[in-house]
């Protein structure tokens, strides 16, 4: 059994299982998302992977699970912030509290997650916490208001964190995914496109484990990805 550990949230049916999948070859998982059916499919498929049921909104109930992650796996050595709160709508048609609720999810539990990991990670002199996002975090599009201004704002608390915890060993990463991810509704939403036309979950795993392996003498704070045919 490995002694690493890796702490994702926001595990759902792409990404965040894909991350898991790439981690739980190397690492010992701990799971977070809301959805506990899912949670213990993921963990019979993988050996190594751990559920903690959990919405990263409530913080205390947040920091609690961490601390049982910590007695019950170990200190994270990995840390990949991967819930995400999304909505599509002009700034003139959102409804104000679902800026504000995605704003809890993106930045918020950022911000609770990391300080409640980087004390032990701090005192190691190692560790890395990766955050994905999407180019949200650097364009505001007009029906992107409910979700584009909370993303910036996890960009730059990512890039603090970075500054802060990069002298202290810590290596802090940004991957935004600019990009349709290949799940069954975005499949479904997009029937007449190819198959390239969809950025794969595992290789988006791939880039948050090639990120949590980078040595110190060569870190990226960001990094962006998209699918060759991608325009940008």
């Amino acid at each position: 059994m490995t002694d690493k550990v890796c702490l994702v949230t926001g595990v759902g049916p792409g990404t965040g299982r894909a991350i898991v999948a790439r981690f739980a070859e190397n690492h010992r998982v701990a799971m977070l998302a809301r959805d506990e059916k899912r949670l213990a499919e993921i963990s019979n498929e993988h050996a190594n992977a751990e559920s903690y049921p959990c919405d990263v909104t409530d913080f205390a109930h947040l920091r609690d699970v961490i601390a049982q992650v910590e007695a019950e796996l170990g200190v994270p050595d990995v840390v990949v912030h991967n819930a995400v709160g999304g909505a599509f709508g002009d700034f003139m048609s959102i409804e104000p509290e679902v800026l504000q609720q995605n704003f809890q999810v993106n930045t918020m539990a950022l911000l609770h997650l990391g300080q409640a990991v980087a004390p032990a990670m701090i005192e190691r002199g190692t560790g890395a916490v990766i955050c994905t996002g999407n180019t949200s975090a650097y364009r505001g599009l007009a029906k992107f208001a409910g979700f584009a201004p909370t993303k910036a704002a996890q960009r730059i608390l990512a890039e603090s964190m970075a500054r802060f915890l990069g002298p202290q060993g810590i290596h802090v990463a940004y991957v935004a995914i600019d990009a349709v991810i290949d799940l069954a509704w975005t499949r479904k939403r997009f029937a007449d496109k190819p198959d390239d036309f969809f950025c794969k979950p595992m290789d988006i795993a791939g880039e948050v484990w090639r990120l949590s392996q980078q040595p110190k003498s060569a870190w990226s704070f960001e990094s962006v990805i998209r699918p060759f045919g991608e325009k940008w």
